[in-house]
């Protein structure tokens, strides 16, 4: 039996702030269990939903001895089997005792070091000893870390490995060396140029990266973006030096809950041979929830996000007034920083009858959007991976993307003389190219249905379900144990 933990900040159904819990929560799951035995640990958030914290089991508790700064502190270790997976959560109230799993950034330092060596800390004592140990974003970097240097002496540890996957490079998780060094009690001889240092800071992702056997990122352009200086947020030269241990690989989504024909909280459902009808009965539906003109004819625009720089918004601020013509709905969804979330409230107020400002975010809405709209709109300055991308494929929405990232990895661009693609796509950072591509996907869509709809037919033919990146990992992993 193959053995691999998991270990991650959030994971779905207990507690998602954004993709990185979509992944870990999912692809656990898609490995054959009479082969592997993939399990999971995640700090046990008292935000967690009592629908499943209330079933948690206890299995032990220990003192674990960090650094000079915070000396010992309690570690439960609770657990949880859900779809066939084991869960572990690393319980701690003064750390976990929550409404959201990130707040301070000093402070989530300190409580992520502390549930990395606790990661490590509870392994003999479940008596699960995995062959590798995979880690997710900044909040795990110090895993990789504690493995190869404090852990590095006992026996149960030797010849496990470390994956780190990155994410989103743009969070590190970096603050001052007397300060990490003090709570994560490693020896100052670690804080070098070639290590944890990082520009006269600490930097607990560039430790993981450092010191992991190997390194994924989440598609193949992002792998190779992140060696550059424009994105590469600082890390470039190590990324750089590292890229012979480093791949991309696409993330998946869960087809089981993305899944038009099965879906329960859209109004009508469909699949790939009745969305021409179904389909916009959910546009309809949804334009009378949300108090827009009730037109099925119109070109609705969907927008899920973070509203944050990251997403290209400064580009849709340039251009949504010429976007959002007599034809066209604009729909947003999505929390963020506040200047964006004012902005698209603006419009709102502006343009009723065509703009909805949704500053939230509702799961019950998203798949009510994903089910309604044309297009989903995705103008990111960076972007890893993307999931919305992948879910509007499923749902039979057109992708409109900039070609950065895992999205210009998914979504092929329509070529109207080869009868080609699944989306639009624009290269280069600017609000005209955004605007031109949206008008041109306009076009397309009044103009040239039977294309539209063949283009609708080929992304909802595409298979980006969990079984593919699975393969992918299964193939790493052996690689790693050697018998690859």
């Amino acid at each position: 039996m193959k053995k691999v933990l998991f270990a991650a900040s959030e994971c779905v159904p207990f507690v998602k702030t954004g993709g990185l819990a979509d992944v870990v929560g999912a692809l656990p799951k898609e490995f054959d269990q009479a082969e592997w035995d993939i399990r999971v640990v995640v700090p046990n958030y008292t935000c967690i939903p009592p629908q499943y914290r209330d079933h948690f089991q206890y299995v032990c508790n220990f003192q674990m001895g960090m650094g000079s700064y915070i000396g010992e502190r309690y570690v439960g270790v609770m657990q949880y089997e859900y779809q066939g997976v084991t869960y572990y959560f690393i319980d701690n109230l003064e750390y976990f005792e929550c409404f959201y799993p990130y707040g301070d950034t000093r402070y989530d330092i300190e409580k992520f070091i502390f549930f990395d060596k606790a990661v490590l800390s509870m392994l003999p004592l479940i008596d699960f000893q995995p062959d590798i140990i995979h880690c997710h974003d900044w909040q795990t970097g110090l895993i990789p870390v504690y493995l190869k240097t404090e852990f590095a002496g006992n026996p149960f540890f030797w010849g496990m490995k470390a994956v780190m996957t990155i994410h989103n490079l743009k969070f590190q998780g970096v603050w001052d060396i007397e300060t990490i060094q003090g709570i994560s009690g490693l020896p100052l001889s670690l804080f070098t140029p070639d290590k944890l240092e990082f520009k006269k800071g600490a930097n607990m992702l560039k430790g993981g990266l450092v010191y992991a056997d190997y390194i994924t990122t989440v598609s193949d352009t992002y792998a190779g973006e992140i060696q550059t200086p424009y994105y590469g947020e600082g890390l470039d030269g190590l990324l750089s030096a590292r890229h012979f241990d480093m791949r991309g690989i696409v993330n998946g989504i869960d087809y089981a809950m993305y899944d038009p024909q099965k879906d329960d909280l859209i109004f009508k459902n469909y699949n790939v041979s009745n969305f021409r009808t179904n389909k916009k009965v959910n546009k309809e539906k949804l334009q009378e929830m949300l108090g827009l003109v009730v037109d099925k004819k119109k070109y609705m625009i969907g927008l899920i996000s973070r509203l944050t720089d990251q997403k290209g918004l400064d580009l849709v601020n340039y251009c949504i007034e010429r976007l959002v013509d007599d034809n066209t709905q604009l729909v947003v969804i999505g929390t963020g920083e506040s200047q964006y979330e004012n902005m698209f409230r603006h419009f709102a107020w502006k343009y009723p009858d065509r703009i909805s400002a949704n500053i939230c975010y509702s799961e019950d809405l998203a798949h009510k959007l994903y089910a309604a709209a044309d297009a989903f709109l995705m103008p990111s300055r960076f972007e890893p991976c993307g999931l919305t991308q992948l879910i509007s494929f499923r749902y039979g929405t057109v992708p409109i993307v900039r070609e950065t990232g895992g999205l210009k990895d998914t979504v092929v661009p329509y070529n109207e003389y080869e009868h080609t693609g699944d989306g639009f796509s624009f290269a280069n950072y600017n609000g005209d190219e955004l605007l031109n591509t949206v008008n041109y996907s306009k076009y397309v869509f009044f103009e040239k249905k039977a294309e539209w709809n063949k283009m609708v037919d080929r992304g909802m033919k595409k298979d980006y379900s969990w079984k593919n990146s699975k393969t992918n990992y299964e193939g790493l992993y052996a690689y790693l144990m050697g018998e690859a």
